[in-house]
C-alpha cells in the first residue's frame, strides 16, 4: 500500500504519469487516505469532499452501483475568476458541478462550481481501484457565490463554456437525479462533514480538456456562474 501511495504522490509532485496495471490494492481508499495524508503533512488543510460517478450512465459504464468519493484540500482551491496553473497538471480537464457548504452536518448554502480533474494515470485510462486510490482524479476546484438553496434544484440547466463558446449542455438531474442526493451520499461515505467544508456533488456534463489560455465558465440556472482561466 505504501509503495502505491508513494508512486501516486511522486506522480503528483513530479507531474508525471503512471501506467494502469502498475499497482494493485484490495483497499484503494486506504491508499487514497495515505496519499492525502502526505499532502496534509506538507501543510495543506482538508476543506471538503468530492463525489464521482454520480451519473447513472457512468455507473453502468464502470460496472458499479454506487458513487466514489475523494478529498479536497485548500491547495486545490482556485478563486472564482482565478488562474489554473497548467504547468502543475498532466492533462487537466474541467467539469461543471454544484457545490454545497456544510454547517451542522447539513446543507447551508449552494453555489455553481467547476472541478478540475487530472488523473495521474496515462491517457486517463485506469481501473476503478486505481482512480479511487488517485483521490478520484481531484486536482482543483472553483466555487461561485454562495446562496440559500432555491426550491427545486433537481433539474436546473447547466452550460459549460470554453473561450466564450458553449461546449457542453446538461442538467443538474444528471447528478443522481438531484444534487442533494449527492450530499447525502457524501455524509454516508465520508462520515463526518465538518462545518465550512465544501461538498462537490459531481459532474453535470462530460469533462472537457483545458488548453493553455482558455477561459472556462459554468452557468447553472438560478445559481449563477463560476469561472477560471488556464495559464498560457
Amino acid at each position: 500500500m505504501t509503495d502505491f501511495a508513494t508512486a501516486l504522490d511522486d506522480a503528483l509532485t513530479g507531474v508525471t504519469e503512471l501506467t494502469s496495471g502498475s499497482f494493485a490494492t484490495d483497499d484503494p481508499y486506504a491508499v487514497q487516505r495515505e496519499v492525502v495524508d502526505r499532502r496534509l503533512a506538507r501543510g495543506e488543510t482538508a476543506v471538503g469532499v468530492k463525489l464521482g460517478l454520480t451519473s447513472r450512465a457512468k455507473m453502468r459504464q464502470m460496472g458499479v452501483h454506487e458513487v466514489i468519493w475523494g478529498r479536497l484540500t485548500d491547495a486545490m482551491r482556485i478563486p472564482d475568476g482565478g488562474t489554473l496553473d497548467l504547468s502543475q497538471r498532466i492533462h487537466a480537464k474541467v467539469e461543471p458541478e454544484v457545490a454545497f457548504l456544510v454547517r451542522g452536518g447539513e446543507i447551508a448554502a449552494v453555489a455553481p462550481a467547476l472541478e478540475v480533474i487530472d488523473s495521474r494515470w496515462r491517457d486517463f485510462k485506469f481501473t476503478l481501484p486505481e482512480v479511487i486510490a488517485d483521490n478520484t482524479s481531484a486536482a482543483g476546484f472553483v466555487v461561485g457565490n454562495w446562496q440559500p438553496v432555491p426550491e427545486g434544484i433537481d433539474n436546473l440547466g447547466v452550460l459549460l463554456e470554453v473561450g466564450g463558446r458553449v461546449v457542453e449542455i446538461g442538467s443538474t438531474a444528471a447528478i443522481l437525479g438531484d444534487p442533494r442526493r449527492a450530499f447525502a451520499e457524501a455524509k454516508r461515505l465520508a462520515g463526518v462533514l465538518r462545518d465550512d467544508w465544501i461538498v462537490l456533488a459531481g459532474a453535470a456534463t462530460a469533462a472537457v480538456p483545458v488548453t493553455p489560455g482558455a477561459v472556462v465558465r459554468v452557468e447553472v440556472e438560478k445559481l449563477g456562474t463560476a469561472t477560471l482561466k488556464a495559464s498560457s
